[in-house]
Protein backbone atom coordinates (compact mmCIF):
# COMPACT_ATOMS: atom_id res chain seq x y z
CA UNK A 1 0.00 0.00 0.00
CA UNK A 2 2.76 2.42 1.23
CA UNK A 3 4.35 1.61 -2.42
CA UNK A 4 1.29 2.86 -4.16
CA UNK A 5 1.14 6.13 -2.44
CA UNK A 6 5.00 6.70 -3.81
CA UNK A 7 3.77 6.72 -7.06
CA UNK A 8 4.08 10.07 -8.65
CA UNK A 9 0.04 9.86 -9.70
CA UNK A 10 -0.93 9.55 -5.86
CA UNK A 11 1.46 11.89 -4.95
CA UNK A 12 -0.25 14.52 -6.74
CA UNK A 13 -3.87 13.52 -6.04
CA UNK A 14 -2.68 13.64 -2.21
CA UNK A 15 -1.15 17.13 -2.82
CA UNK A 16 -4.33 18.03 -4.42
CA UNK A 17 -6.58 16.75 -1.67
CA UNK A 18 -4.63 18.39 1.30
CA UNK A 19 -4.75 22.18 -0.79
CA UNK A 20 -8.05 21.66 -1.40
CA UNK A 21 -8.41 21.07 2.45
CA UNK A 22 -6.20 24.08 3.31
CA UNK A 23 -7.89 26.47 1.51
CA UNK A 24 -11.59 25.57 2.71
CA UNK A 25 -9.93 26.41 6.06
CA UNK A 26 -8.77 28.85 4.85
CA UNK A 27 -12.16 30.41 3.78
CA UNK A 28 -14.16 28.83 6.89
CA UNK A 29 -11.37 31.00 9.43
CA UNK A 30 -12.04 33.98 6.89
CA UNK A 31 -15.47 34.02 7.12
CA UNK A 32 -15.70 33.30 11.13
CA UNK A 33 -14.01 36.80 11.04
CA UNK A 34 -16.66 38.33 9.41
CA UNK A 35 -19.48 36.50 11.94
CA UNK A 36 -20.61 34.63 8.90
CA UNK A 37 -20.48 30.66 9.08
CA UNK A 38 -17.76 29.50 6.56
CA UNK A 39 -18.33 26.23 3.69
CA UNK A 40 -17.36 23.49 6.19
CA UNK A 41 -19.99 24.94 8.62
CA UNK A 42 -22.60 25.04 6.33
CA UNK A 43 -22.03 21.92 4.86
CA UNK A 44 -21.75 20.31 7.90
CA UNK A 45 -25.37 21.83 9.43
CA UNK A 46 -26.69 20.15 6.28
CA UNK A 47 -26.55 16.54 7.53
CA UNK A 48 -29.08 17.51 10.26
CA UNK A 49 -30.88 20.98 9.14
CA UNK A 50 -32.47 21.77 6.00
CA UNK A 51 -30.36 21.86 3.65
CA UNK A 52 -30.19 25.37 1.43
CA UNK A 53 -29.25 23.07 -1.72
CA UNK A 54 -31.37 20.27 -1.51
CA UNK A 55 -31.39 19.88 -5.65
CA UNK A 56 -27.67 20.34 -5.55
CA UNK A 57 -27.42 17.52 -2.60
CA UNK A 58 -29.74 15.10 -4.85
CA UNK A 59 -27.44 16.26 -8.03
CA UNK A 60 -24.65 15.55 -5.92
CA UNK A 61 -25.83 12.32 -5.36
CA UNK A 62 -26.64 11.43 -8.60
CA UNK A 63 -22.95 12.34 -10.14
CA UNK A 64 -21.76 9.73 -7.36
CA UNK A 65 -23.87 6.71 -8.25
CA UNK A 66 -22.15 6.84 -11.59
CA UNK A 67 -19.99 4.46 -10.51
CA UNK A 68 -22.58 2.01 -8.64
CA UNK A 69 -24.78 -0.31 -10.50
CA UNK A 70 -28.32 0.07 -11.52
CA UNK A 71 -29.25 -2.09 -8.21
CA UNK A 72 -26.93 0.09 -5.96
CA UNK A 73 -28.55 2.94 -7.57
CA UNK A 74 -32.25 1.99 -6.70
CA UNK A 75 -30.82 0.95 -3.06
CA UNK A 76 -29.29 4.50 -2.75
CA UNK A 77 -31.89 6.45 -4.08
CA UNK A 78 -34.68 5.06 -2.07
CA UNK A 79 -32.62 5.27 1.02
CA UNK A 80 -32.25 9.03 0.55
CA UNK A 81 -35.86 9.28 -0.38
CA UNK A 82 -36.78 7.37 3.11
CA UNK A 83 -34.48 9.61 5.61
CA UNK A 84 -35.64 12.55 3.86
CA UNK A 85 -39.13 11.45 4.60
CA UNK A 86 -37.94 10.37 8.17
CA UNK A 87 -36.89 13.87 8.53
CA UNK A 88 -39.87 15.67 7.36
CA UNK A 89 -41.75 13.90 9.86
CA UNK A 90 -39.49 14.68 12.78
CA UNK A 91 -39.82 18.30 11.40
CA UNK A 92 -43.36 18.30 11.12
CA UNK A 93 -43.43 16.76 14.81
CA UNK A 94 -41.53 19.23 16.77
CA UNK A 95 -43.14 22.12 14.27
CA UNK A 96 -39.05 23.11 13.24
CA UNK A 97 -39.11 26.18 11.03
CA UNK A 98 -37.32 25.69 7.90
CA UNK A 99 -36.56 29.51 7.18
CA UNK A 100 -35.32 29.39 3.61
CA UNK A 101 -33.97 25.68 3.73
CA UNK A 102 -35.19 22.84 1.40
CA UNK A 103 -37.72 20.02 2.75
CA UNK A 104 -35.61 17.73 1.19
CA UNK A 105 -32.03 17.01 0.93
CA UNK A 106 -30.31 15.40 4.10
CA UNK A 107 -31.24 11.62 2.46
CA UNK A 108 -28.84 12.47 -0.61
CA UNK A 109 -26.00 13.74 1.99
CA UNK A 110 -26.58 10.67 4.34
CA UNK A 111 -26.01 8.83 1.04
CA UNK A 112 -23.10 9.96 0.04
CA UNK A 113 -21.33 10.08 3.69
CA UNK A 114 -22.54 6.45 3.96
CA UNK A 115 -20.84 5.28 -0.06
CA UNK A 116 -17.46 6.78 1.84
CA UNK A 117 -17.57 5.03 4.74
CA UNK A 118 -18.64 1.79 2.65
CA UNK A 119 -15.73 2.65 0.34
CA UNK A 120 -13.09 2.47 3.04
CA UNK A 121 -14.49 -0.54 5.44
CA UNK A 122 -16.20 -2.55 2.71
CA UNK A 123 -13.57 -2.33 -0.44
CA UNK A 124 -10.16 -2.84 -1.88
CA UNK A 125 -8.01 -1.91 -4.05
CA UNK A 126 -9.36 -0.33 -7.46
CA UNK A 127 -13.11 -0.44 -6.46
CA UNK A 128 -12.30 1.69 -3.29
CA UNK A 129 -10.38 4.20 -5.21
CA UNK A 130 -13.32 4.35 -8.24
CA UNK A 131 -15.87 4.75 -5.12
CA UNK A 132 -13.94 7.08 -3.21
CA UNK A 133 -13.74 9.26 -6.64
CA UNK A 134 -17.46 9.02 -7.03
CA UNK A 135 -18.05 10.67 -3.50
CA UNK A 136 -15.34 13.02 -4.32
CA UNK A 137 -17.42 14.25 -7.41
CA UNK A 138 -20.75 14.33 -5.53
CA UNK A 139 -19.09 16.30 -2.87
CA UNK A 140 -17.48 18.48 -4.73
CA UNK A 141 -20.24 19.76 -6.65
CA UNK A 142 -21.65 21.01 -3.03
CA UNK A 143 -19.07 22.28 -1.37
CA UNK A 144 -17.95 24.30 -4.86
CA UNK A 145 -21.48 26.16 -3.88
CA UNK A 146 -20.42 26.51 -0.39
CA UNK A 147 -17.04 27.52 -1.18
CA UNK A 148 -18.66 29.82 -3.75
CA UNK A 149 -21.21 31.47 -1.68
CA UNK A 150 -18.04 32.03 0.92
CA UNK A 151 -16.31 33.74 -1.50
CA UNK A 152 -19.11 36.28 -2.40
CA UNK A 153 -18.98 37.03 1.26
CA UNK A 154 -15.71 37.92 1.47
CA UNK A 155 -15.54 40.42 -1.92
CA UNK A 156 -18.67 42.30 0.00
CA UNK A 157 -16.81 42.66 2.72
CA UNK A 158 -13.19 43.23 1.77
CA UNK A 159 -13.72 45.49 -1.48
CA UNK A 160 -15.67 48.48 0.11
CA UNK A 161 -15.62 50.13 -3.70
CA UNK A 162 -16.35 49.14 -6.70
CA UNK A 163 -15.77 49.87 -10.58
CA UNK A 164 -19.08 49.45 -11.85
CA UNK A 165 -19.10 53.17 -13.29
CA UNK A 166 -15.88 52.15 -15.82
CA UNK A 167 -17.89 48.92 -16.89
CA UNK A 168 -20.99 50.97 -17.66
CA UNK A 169 -18.87 53.43 -19.78
CA UNK A 170 -17.30 50.91 -21.59
CA UNK A 171 -20.97 49.01 -21.90
CA UNK A 172 -22.05 51.86 -24.68
CA UNK A 173 -19.24 50.35 -27.18
CA UNK A 174 -21.70 47.32 -26.88
CA UNK A 175 -24.99 48.99 -26.86
CA UNK A 176 -25.66 48.80 -23.13
CA UNK A 177 -27.13 45.30 -24.11
CA UNK A 178 -28.47 45.24 -19.92
CA UNK A 179 -30.67 47.88 -20.94
CA UNK A 180 -32.46 46.88 -23.84
CA UNK A 181 -32.91 43.03 -22.56
CA UNK A 182 -34.07 44.54 -19.23
CA UNK A 183 -36.92 46.17 -20.80
CA UNK A 184 -37.83 43.29 -23.34
CA UNK A 185 -37.56 40.46 -20.12
CA UNK A 186 -39.93 43.14 -18.35
CA UNK A 187 -42.14 43.00 -21.05
CA UNK A 188 -43.01 39.60 -21.09
CA UNK A 189 -44.38 39.68 -17.64
CA UNK A 190 -44.10 37.56 -14.69
CA UNK A 191 -44.12 34.37 -17.11
CA UNK A 192 -40.68 34.86 -18.92
CA UNK A 193 -38.59 35.69 -15.40
CA UNK A 194 -40.02 33.18 -14.02
CA UNK A 195 -38.70 30.89 -16.44
CA UNK A 196 -35.47 32.76 -16.96
CA UNK A 197 -34.71 32.87 -13.12
CA UNK A 198 -35.42 29.02 -13.09
CA UNK A 199 -32.70 28.49 -15.87
CA UNK A 200 -30.30 31.03 -13.86
CA UNK A 201 -30.95 29.23 -10.36
CA UNK A 202 -30.79 25.38 -11.26
CA UNK A 203 -27.44 25.84 -13.63
CA UNK A 204 -25.28 23.27 -11.65
CA UNK A 205 -28.29 20.85 -12.00
CA UNK A 206 -28.38 21.21 -15.80
CA UNK A 207 -24.13 20.53 -15.63
CA UNK A 208 -25.36 17.36 -13.57
CA UNK A 209 -27.79 16.37 -16.65
CA UNK A 210 -24.71 16.34 -19.15
CA UNK A 211 -21.91 15.01 -16.83
CA UNK A 212 -24.33 12.36 -15.74
CA UNK A 213 -24.21 11.35 -20.05
CA UNK A 214 -20.78 11.71 -20.27
CA UNK A 215 -20.15 9.54 -17.15
CA UNK A 216 -22.44 7.38 -18.15
CA UNK A 217 -20.12 4.60 -19.03
CA UNK A 218 -18.22 4.60 -15.50
CA UNK A 219 -20.21 1.81 -13.89
CA UNK A 220 -19.03 -0.26 -17.21
CA UNK A 221 -16.04 0.61 -17.70
CA UNK A 222 -15.00 0.74 -14.03
CA UNK A 223 -13.14 4.27 -15.09
CA UNK A 224 -13.67 7.89 -15.21
CA UNK A 225 -13.47 9.55 -18.54
CA UNK A 226 -10.02 11.82 -18.73
CA UNK A 227 -11.97 14.94 -19.22
CA UNK A 228 -16.25 15.88 -18.27
CA UNK A 229 -17.96 18.99 -17.43
CA UNK A 230 -17.53 18.77 -13.46
CA UNK A 231 -13.71 19.53 -13.79
CA UNK A 232 -14.37 22.36 -16.10
CA UNK A 233 -17.14 23.74 -13.52
CA UNK A 234 -15.02 23.57 -10.76
CA UNK A 235 -12.09 25.21 -12.16
CA UNK A 236 -14.43 27.93 -13.13
CA UNK A 237 -15.80 28.55 -9.56
CA UNK A 238 -12.33 28.12 -8.18
CA UNK A 239 -10.59 30.91 -10.62
CA UNK A 240 -13.81 32.96 -10.58
CA UNK A 241 -13.35 34.90 -7.85
CA UNK A 242 -9.89 35.49 -7.64
CA UNK A 243 -11.13 37.44 -10.52
CA UNK A 244 -13.58 39.36 -8.55
CA UNK A 245 -11.15 40.60 -5.97
CA UNK A 246 -8.88 42.00 -8.27
CA UNK A 247 -11.95 43.62 -10.29
CA UNK A 248 -14.51 44.11 -7.98
CA UNK A 249 -18.24 45.33 -9.58
CA UNK A 250 -22.03 44.69 -8.54
CA UNK A 251 -23.72 45.11 -11.22
CA UNK A 252 -26.40 47.54 -13.61
CA UNK A 253 -29.09 46.91 -11.20
CA UNK A 254 -27.68 47.60 -7.92
CA UNK A 255 -24.98 50.54 -9.13
CA UNK A 256 -27.73 52.08 -11.64
CA UNK A 257 -31.15 50.75 -10.15
CA UNK A 258 -33.46 49.68 -6.75
CA UNK A 259 -31.25 46.59 -6.39
CA UNK A 260 -32.31 42.87 -7.13
CA UNK A 261 -35.94 42.30 -6.08
CA UNK A 262 -35.95 45.99 -4.15
CA UNK A 263 -33.72 45.18 -1.65
CA UNK A 264 -32.18 49.18 -1.51
CA UNK A 265 -29.62 48.99 -3.26
CA UNK A 266 -30.78 52.70 -4.34
CA UNK A 267 -29.40 54.38 -1.33
CA UNK A 268 -25.94 53.31 -2.71
CA UNK A 269 -26.82 53.38 -6.76
CA UNK A 270 -25.13 56.25 -8.96
CA UNK A 271 -28.77 57.02 -10.20
CA UNK A 272 -31.91 55.37 -10.57
CA UNK A 273 -31.58 54.17 -14.73
CA UNK A 274 -31.93 50.60 -15.13
CA UNK A 275 -33.17 49.37 -17.27
CA UNK A 276 -35.65 52.65 -18.78
CA UNK A 277 -32.36 55.10 -19.64
CA UNK A 278 -28.95 53.94 -20.60
CA UNK A 279 -26.10 55.84 -18.29
CA UNK A 280 -24.57 58.98 -19.48
CA UNK A 281 -21.25 59.04 -21.05
CA UNK A 282 -19.33 61.06 -17.92
CA UNK A 283 -15.54 59.96 -16.81
CA UNK A 284 -15.62 57.14 -14.43
CA UNK A 285 -14.73 56.80 -10.71
CA UNK A 286 -14.42 54.14 -8.18
CA UNK A 287 -17.52 54.36 -5.85
CA UNK A 288 -18.42 52.93 -2.59
CA UNK A 289 -21.07 50.53 -1.98
CA UNK A 290 -22.56 48.31 0.79
CA UNK A 291 -21.07 45.30 2.77
CA UNK A 292 -23.71 43.14 1.41
CA UNK A 293 -23.59 42.44 -2.01
CA UNK A 294 -21.32 40.35 -3.73
CA UNK A 295 -18.92 42.09 -5.93
CA UNK A 296 -19.44 39.17 -8.82
CA UNK A 297 -19.75 40.60 -12.23
CA UNK A 298 -16.06 40.29 -14.29
CA UNK A 299 -15.71 37.54 -15.72
CA UNK A 300 -19.85 36.41 -16.01
CA UNK A 301 -18.88 33.54 -14.20
CA UNK A 302 -22.78 32.16 -15.06
CA UNK A 303 -21.78 32.85 -18.60
CA UNK A 304 -19.10 30.87 -18.13
CA UNK A 305 -20.55 27.89 -16.94
CA UNK A 306 -23.50 28.21 -19.43
CA UNK A 307 -21.15 28.24 -21.91
CA UNK A 308 -19.49 25.23 -20.91
CA UNK A 309 -21.81 23.59 -21.07
CA UNK A 310 -22.67 24.41 -24.22
CA UNK A 311 -19.38 23.32 -25.15
CA UNK A 312 -20.07 19.50 -23.77
CA UNK A 313 -23.55 19.01 -24.51
CA UNK A 314 -22.02 19.10 -28.53
CA UNK A 315 -20.92 15.20 -28.36
CA UNK A 316 -24.49 14.38 -27.45
CA UNK A 317 -27.95 13.37 -28.85
CA UNK A 318 -29.28 15.92 -30.45
CA UNK A 319 -32.22 16.81 -26.88
CA UNK A 320 -28.84 17.13 -25.35
CA UNK A 321 -27.41 19.95 -27.79
CA UNK A 322 -30.60 21.79 -28.13
CA UNK A 323 -30.84 21.39 -24.16
CA UNK A 324 -27.14 23.04 -23.60
CA UNK A 325 -28.11 25.88 -26.32
CA UNK A 326 -31.29 26.85 -24.77
CA UNK A 327 -29.51 26.72 -21.38
CA UNK A 328 -26.84 29.07 -22.59
CA UNK A 329 -29.25 31.51 -24.74
CA UNK A 330 -31.63 31.65 -21.45
CA UNK A 331 -28.72 32.37 -19.00
CA UNK A 332 -27.54 34.81 -21.19
CA UNK A 333 -31.08 36.50 -21.16
CA UNK A 334 -31.43 36.63 -17.39
CA UNK A 335 -27.68 37.79 -16.83
CA UNK A 336 -28.40 40.68 -18.95
CA UNK A 337 -32.18 41.07 -18.44
CA UNK A 338 -32.14 40.56 -14.33
CA UNK A 339 -29.63 43.67 -14.78
CA UNK A 340 -27.14 41.03 -12.92
CA UNK A 341 -24.26 42.05 -15.13
CA UNK A 342 -22.95 44.13 -18.45
CA UNK A 343 -22.48 43.00 -21.77
CA UNK A 344 -18.99 43.09 -21.81
CA UNK A 345 -18.75 41.19 -18.14
CA UNK A 346 -20.11 38.35 -20.93
CA UNK A 347 -17.56 38.57 -23.38
CA UNK A 348 -14.68 38.45 -20.80
CA UNK A 349 -17.15 34.96 -19.51
CA UNK A 350 -16.89 33.56 -23.05
CA UNK A 351 -12.92 34.31 -23.10
CA UNK A 352 -12.15 33.19 -19.65
CA UNK A 353 -14.12 29.41 -20.35
CA UNK A 354 -12.67 28.81 -23.60
CA UNK A 355 -8.83 29.21 -22.17
CA UNK A 356 -9.91 26.82 -19.35
CA UNK A 357 -11.24 24.62 -21.27
CA UNK A 358 -8.60 24.12 -23.74
CA UNK A 359 -5.93 24.17 -20.96
CA UNK A 360 -7.62 21.12 -19.11
CA UNK A 361 -8.03 19.44 -22.42
CA UNK A 362 -4.18 20.41 -23.27
CA UNK A 363 -3.45 18.63 -19.35
CA UNK A 364 -4.81 15.72 -20.49
CA UNK A 365 -3.77 15.07 -23.49
CA UNK A 366 -0.30 16.40 -22.61
CA UNK A 367 0.77 19.87 -23.96
CA UNK A 368 2.14 20.84 -27.04
CA UNK A 369 2.60 23.68 -29.33
CA UNK A 370 -1.34 25.02 -30.53
CA UNK A 371 -2.16 23.80 -27.35
CA UNK A 372 0.12 26.03 -25.37
CA UNK A 373 -0.60 28.64 -28.17
CA UNK A 374 -4.17 28.61 -27.51
CA UNK A 375 -4.01 29.02 -23.90
CA UNK A 376 -1.69 31.79 -23.63
CA UNK A 377 -3.39 33.78 -26.57
CA UNK A 378 -7.16 33.32 -25.24
CA UNK A 379 -4.76 34.43 -21.54
CA UNK A 380 -3.79 37.37 -23.25
CA UNK A 381 -7.02 38.74 -24.81
CA UNK A 382 -8.57 37.95 -21.16
CA UNK A 383 -5.72 40.47 -19.91
CA UNK A 384 -6.53 42.58 -22.15
CA UNK A 385 -10.40 43.28 -22.04
CA UNK A 386 -9.69 43.96 -18.12
CA UNK A 387 -7.12 46.31 -18.82
CA UNK A 388 -9.22 48.53 -21.50
CA UNK A 389 -12.61 48.10 -19.45
CA UNK A 390 -10.70 49.88 -16.71
CA UNK A 391 -8.12 52.11 -18.49
CA UNK A 392 -9.65 52.81 -21.50
CA UNK A 393 -13.78 52.94 -21.14
CA UNK A 394 -13.88 56.63 -22.17
CA UNK A 395 -12.49 55.88 -25.66
CA UNK A 396 -14.71 52.87 -25.86
CA UNK A 397 -17.80 55.04 -25.26
CA UNK A 398 -16.99 57.83 -27.37
CA UNK A 399 -15.75 55.37 -30.28
CA UNK A 400 -18.22 52.02 -30.26
CA UNK A 401 -18.13 51.19 -34.00
CA UNK A 402 -14.43 50.59 -33.58
CA UNK A 403 -14.54 49.16 -29.89
CA UNK A 404 -17.76 47.71 -30.18
CA UNK A 405 -16.43 45.28 -33.19
CA UNK A 406 -12.94 45.06 -31.56
CA UNK A 407 -14.59 43.35 -28.66
CA UNK A 408 -16.38 40.96 -30.55
CA UNK A 409 -13.59 40.12 -33.19
CA UNK A 410 -11.38 39.35 -30.01
CA UNK A 411 -14.25 37.09 -28.45
CA UNK A 412 -14.92 35.15 -31.59
CA UNK A 413 -10.74 34.89 -32.48
CA UNK A 414 -10.38 32.57 -28.95
CA UNK A 415 -13.64 30.65 -30.10
CA UNK A 416 -12.37 30.52 -33.74
CA UNK A 417 -8.81 29.41 -32.28
CA UNK A 418 -10.35 26.52 -29.58
CA UNK A 419 -12.78 24.53 -32.74
CA UNK A 420 -9.62 25.02 -34.96
CA UNK A 421 -7.74 23.30 -32.48
CA UNK A 422 -9.56 21.12 -31.18
CA UNK A 423 -10.39 19.70 -34.47
CA UNK A 424 -7.20 19.11 -35.24
CA UNK A 425 -6.61 17.04 -31.74
CA UNK A 426 -9.30 14.79 -32.80
CA UNK A 427 -7.55 14.62 -36.66
CA UNK A 428 -4.54 13.37 -35.02
CA UNK A 429 -6.60 11.07 -32.34
CA UNK A 430 -8.71 9.50 -35.38
CA UNK A 431 -5.19 9.55 -37.75
CA UNK A 432 -3.04 5.65 -36.12
CA UNK A 433 -7.06 4.02 -36.40
CA UNK A 434 -7.45 4.98 -39.62
CA UNK A 435 -3.89 3.78 -40.75
CA UNK A 436 -4.61 0.47 -42.51
CA UNK A 437 -3.03 -2.76 -41.27
CA UNK A 438 0.21 -4.14 -42.95
CA UNK A 439 -0.68 -6.80 -45.31
CA UNK A 440 1.59 -10.17 -45.93
CA UNK A 441 2.59 -10.64 -49.68
CA UNK A 442 3.14 -13.56 -50.85
CA UNK A 443 6.82 -13.47 -53.05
Amino acid sequence: MFAAWRQPRAMLWATVGVAALGFLVALEIAARRYGMPGPITNQAQEVIFAPKSGPLLYAGMALMMVVLTWRQRFIAAGAAIGIDVAFLLVRWAVDAKMTDGHPFGNGALWVILGHAVIAITRRTGRERVLLLKGVGLGLLLVAGRKTGDTWLLITSKTRPVVLDQYLATADHALGNPSWLVGRIVRATGPIGAHVLDYVYIQLAVAAVVVALYQLRNVAVERRFPRHHLVRTFLVIGLLGPGIYMIFPVVGPIFAYGSGAFGTGGEHWAVASLWPDTPPPINTPHPMPYDEITPRNCVPSLHTAWATAIFIHSRKGPRILRLAGTFWLVATLGATLGFGYHYGVDLVAGVVFVFTIEAALRSLDRGWDRPGIQLVTYGAAVFAALLVSYRYLPMEMAEHPWVFGPLLILAMASVIYGYVRTTKLWELKAAAPAQQPEPQLELV
